[in-house]
This record gives C-alpha cells, structure tokens and sequence, in this order.
C-alpha cells in the first residue's frame, strides 16, 4: 500500500522531525498536540526545516510555505486521527500520559490500523498491552534530525506481528528509510547504551575532569562520533534524558542507570538544553 495520511501525536522535537519527514515524502500529516501554542511553535520550526532541508539533502523536495502548509493539518482534536492510515506518537515518556493516549486511540481507529511507539526506553509490550491489538502496536526510535536519519531502531514487542512489521517497512519505504528491528526491553539497544554514554559524561563534567567541550572533544576526535554525549544530551533535551534514565532504572533496579545529581539540578534549574536556551552549553539561538 502507498500512505497518503499519517497521524502524528506530539509534535515536540522529534514529533515535528517526523511531520518534516512524512511531509517531504508527499504524506499528509495530521499533527496533534494540547494547546496552540505548542502547534504554533511547532508550525514555525516544520516550516523552517523544510525551507533548508534542500540544503542538505540533495533529493529533498523544494517546497514553498504554502506547499508546505497544504501537506499538514494542526489541531488539538486527537480525534482527527481517526481516519489515518497509520498513527505515530511521540508524547513524553510518562507512562500515565502515554496510556490514556493509547486507549483513546485504539477506541477511534479502525482496527487495521497501526500504531507506531516512539518511545525512548518504555516497553513496546506494555505499551500494546494499553489497547485491544498489542499485534499492531510497534517501537519506532527515530533519531533526531529525524529527515536527515536513514535508519531506524523499530522494536517488536511481545505481540507484534509479523504483518505489522511488514506494514511499518512499506512506510519507510516510502520515507527511503531502513528498518533495524530489535527485541523489546526498556530502552532497547540505542538508549540502554547512549544514556550511559551521557550519564556517565554528566558524572565526569561533576567530578571536574573536565570541560563539557573536552569530554565532547574526545568523543568526537578520538572515537569518531559526529557529536560527544553532552552535545547529544543538549539536543534530546535533559529533561527527556533524565526520564528516560529514571524509567531504565526503575524496569532493571540496576545502580548503573542512576541519574547524575547534576542532570537533575539542572533539569530543576530550568536548563534543558537547546529547548530551553541553556543546558551543558549556551544556546542563544533557542532563548526566549
């Protein structure tokens, strides 16, 4: 099949990577999120990396505003979702969040529809279990810039089927992505080993080591990563790090994921990293 309309729930940072991307592939996204304000941030920064986003891909489509806008409906109604041929969250990584969500969404979308879980570290089986086709829920971890990313991490939980895997690849054929399918523990393979990278690179910058531009230096210069960990943790956001650190060490009661003291005080401080203008560094460009 060839997807016209996918829902998007959450339109945060990576949930506007995924707008983005549905949208430069010639899918209609309906964007959902609490209040207008969130859609109107959301709005401008779509807009924004569509208009560059021929800069850097070379196959990305140049779209006016209007072309753009013509490919996306915002709204607040998590009903208008209904009639999409797949549905895709990206709500914060709060279980009693998460699964009203899920419920309501599995009461309003026909039954051969999908979900895709973007979910950091909650298990995809958990998540299937908050509805009444656990077969069609499935872990789909984008990477942020979600346009830019070819490859990503697609989690099949305890019930996911096989149909359901092969649904989520003829997506991703149309986004000219490839699918990496693993199994389904908290935090899968890409956060149960990139947290620690980031906590433990927390743990070193309190420890006064070093600087937060050293530790990110050596990552990058000796290792060969595009960015160090705390660049990395900057752009997820560290609140989002911070919860996800909390749910890995809550499903495996392991001392390893227990959060650096720091990443919570500046979490508490208000300094989330980009999204806030202000994290492991200063980003002026992000301030309000």
């Amino acid at each position: 099949m060839s997807f016209k309309t996918v829902g998007v729930i959450g339109v945060g940072n990576i949930g506007s990577g995924v707008v983005v991307d549905l949208l430069l592939h010639d899918i209609h996204a309906i964007a959902v999120d609490v209040s207008e304000k969130t859609l109107e941030k959301a709005r401008a920064g779509i807009l924004k990396t569509v208009r560059f986003a021929p800069l850097f891909i070379e196959c990305a489509p140049k779209l006016t505003r209007e072309e753009a806008l013509a490919r996306i409906t915002f709204t607040t109604r998590i009903d208008e979702v209904s009639a999409c041929e797949f549905i895709i969250e990206n709500v914060t990584e709060d279980w009693t969040i998460k699964q009203p969500i899920y419920e309501r969404l599995d009461r309003m979308a026909p039954a051969s529809v999908c979900f895709g879980a973007n979910t950091s570290c909650i298990s995809i089986t958990r998540i299937g279990s908050a509805t009444c086709r656990p077969d069609k829920v499935v872990g789909m971890h984008f990477m942020n810039p979600v346009h830019m990313m070819p490859t990503v991490e697609v989690i099949r939980g305890h019930h996911t089927s096989a149909e359901t895997l092969a649904t989520v690849n003829q997506l991703f054929a149309q986004l000219k992505k490839e699918a990496i399918v693993v199994g389904d523990l908290p935090g899968f393979v890409s956060n149960r080993i990139s947290h620690l990278f980031m906590n433990e690179a927390a743990f070193v910058l309190q420890d006064g080591l070093a600087t937060a531009a050293q530790i990110d230096s050596i990552f990058k210069k000796c290792f060969g990563h595009k960015m160090g960990p705390l660049e990395t943790a900057d752009l997820i956001g560290l609140d989002t790090v911070l919860r996800s650190l909390d749910v890995l060490y809550d499903s495996f009661h392991d001392p390893k994921f227990r959060a650096c003291p720091l990443l919570r005080k500046m979490v508490d401080a208000g300094q989330c990293g980009r999204k806030s203008g202000r994290g492991f560094y200063v980003h002026p460009e992000s301030e309000s």
